[in-house]
Parts: C-alpha cells; structure tokens; sequence
C-alpha cells in the first residue's frame, strides 16, 4: 500500500523524458537549455578541478546570463573564470569571496551579494562546497568543521540572501549531500562529539550530509509557497575532485567500511571505490538546478539525474523526516545566532 502510494508521485507520471546514471551534462544542458538561458547562477566551493568549477563549465553551454562563482580563495577563482570563458565567451561571470567556515565572513559575503544593484535576483543557487573526512576540529565559531562547512555555513548564507532567490520567477536552492548520508542521522544532544572525545570522521560526515537533505526539506516546506523549490542531490563518487584530500585511503577506507558494516549498509562489503566521470557526476546538479515539472517533487533527495526511490534507493529515514528537518532549523537557528521565519 505504502508503496502504491509513493509510485503514484513518481517521475513517470510527469517528466517526458526520462534519465539514468549515465546521463550526461551536456545531454541535459542541451534537453534544458530554455530553462537556463539568461538566468542568474551562483555556486559555492568553486575551485579548479571540482564539481563546482565543472557545473560552471557545462552550465555555461546553456548561455546563463550570469554565474557567481563563490570560493574561499578568488586566485582559484580567477582559473575557473578563464575556463569558462574559453568554453562560453559571451557568459559572464563575477568572483565572490565566501569562507563558509567563519560566520563572520559568510555575512561579509551575503552582504557583498545584497549590495549588488545589477544582480536584483538569483535562480538558482547550487551549494556545493563541502569538507568530507577531516580529522577533528573546529571552525571558527566552535562547530566541527563538516556540520560547520558543509551545513551551518550555507544554512547561513542562503537565508541571508534568500531575498534575491524569491526575486527569481521560478527560484531554486540545490544542496549537495551525498549517499555518505548513511552514515549517521544528526545528533542531537552530541552535535561536537564531545570536543573530539566522541568523533569519528565518517559519522561526522555523514551528520554533515543529512543535514543538507534536512535543509532542502524544510526550504521546500516553508517557502514552496512562494514558489521555491529545493532539492538534496548526490553526485556518485566522481573522478578528478580534490574532496577526498584529508584521507588517508589506507586507514580510512577501512574505517569506512567498518562503519557501513555497523549499520548494515551494503557499502560494507564494497572493497573500492566505482567512480564516474565528470560529465556525469556534474549531470545530477544540473537535473536539479533546471529539470521542468519536477515542483511535485519540491525537497526531495535526487540521484542518477532522477528523483530518489526510497524503497529502491539507499535513503535513510533520519535525512526525510519532516520532523527532524524543522528541529535541524530550530537548532541551525540557535547555532548561527539568528532566526528566520518565513
């Protein structure tokens, strides 16, 4: 019955054409480009050789009006700025300085983004920077570095320039999660792992991780009223990024292993990485970013270019409870120090 009813929302009943893991961007940039002609893009964590840079790239094809490329380091930026102008001459781009790691400095960016008279609204907003499986410590507002980067961070900065989103005609906010999701729910009482004594990489990760589908959840919840839609998306592991630049393989691989084996989850037993090229890891950010009649699907979890089947996909419970995203707002709010109501 469960079933029945979850089928009877499926992407088959709307969506036209339908795509797979092996989608490509360029096939999608090509099937989309109406939906990305002259919109307003920002993406965050853009460095050169990431997912973020690659976006910019493919997205580029789809002749957008302007991409804001945010990053901690504007050298950095300056390289993905020229690649995308050999690819797309006539698409503009503008550099913007964001450590998400420093409250501080992410309202300093927010508010550089607010002042900006030429740029009266974002479409869409893709938060893709992300730290994944550092050794324990803490941003400069006190928080593990994974819930502090990957989520207190963006939950900050979206809010704070959630005005120019809703400028948009058909705003969207895509934050990028993971399937390391599984890896742990939030925790609640034990969100610092007690000053490290408590921590394990792959569980901060993972907390990480369901906080950014918790995120997506609550903006679809609370603003899809107005017209925004939000969605969590999961790249695959993808070739040629620098995510994985605080591991250690030898060590931590098994240790990831160890903990999948713990809660059962059948990367367990996988004994290497699959990895997928760029082209088709960037494809599901830009299913999420521009795939038309997908609004009934407003906060939900994407994979593969399509929209994830809890029943067929690895979906933890803990990342899709409407419950456990309005508590992760509540508590979002009381860690950065302000509310937003919507």
């Amino acid at each position: 019955m469960f079933r029945k009813l979850f089928r009877k929302s499926s992407t088959k009943s709307t969506m036209a054409k339908q795509y797979d893991t092996n989608t490509t961007s360029d096939e999608l940039v090509n099937d989309f480009g109406s939906d990305i002609k002259g919109k307003t893009l920002l993406v965050t964590g853009v460095t050169p050789g990431g997912l973020g840079a690659a976006y910019a790239e493919f997205v580029s094809k789809g002749q957008p009006g302007l991409i804001i490329l945010a990053s901690r380091n504007l050298e950095k930026l300056k390289t993905v700025a020229e690649k995308v102008a050999t690819v797309s001459p006539n698409v503009k781009t503008r550099a913007l300085q964001l450590d998400l790691g420093s409250f501080a400095k992410v309202r300093e960016a927010a508010n550089t983004v607010n002042s900006w008279a030429d740029v009266p609204n974002i479409d869409v907003v893709v938060n893709n920077a992300g730290l994944m499986g550092t050794d324990y410590f803490l941003t400069e507002d006190g928080f593990e570095s994974q819930f502090g980067t990957n989520h207190l961070g963006h939950f900050l900065f979206t809010n704070l320039i959630m005005n120019k989103i809703l400028a948009s005609k058909a705003p969207r906010v895509v934050n990028i999660t993971s399937d390391g999701h599984r890896l742990n729910p939030i925790r609640w009482f034990d969100y610092n792992f007690d000053e490290g004594k408590t921590y394990n990489k792959w569980h901060g990760y993972g907390q990480s991780k369901t906080a950014n589908m918790l995120f997506s959840l609550s903006l679809a919840e609370k603003l899809g009223k107005r017209g925004l839609q939000s969605f969590s998306v999961h790249p695959g592991t993808v070739e040629g990024t620098n995510l994985g630049i605080y591991c250690n393989w030898d060590v931590d691989y098994p240790a990831l292993m160890a903990a999948d084996k713990a809660l059962g989850n059948p990367q367990g037993w996988d004994t290497s990485f699959s990895f997928k090229p760029q082209q088709r890891g960037v494809a599901p950010y830009i299913f999420a970013s521009f795939a038309p009649n997908i609004k009934e699907h407003n906060g939900k979890y994407i994979l593969e270019s399509r929209i994830g089947d809890p029943y067929t996909d690895l979906i933890k419970p803990w990342a899709t409870h409407p419950i456990e995203a309005d508590r992760l707002w509540k508590l979002s709010e009381k860690l950065v120090g302000q509310e937003f109501s919507y």
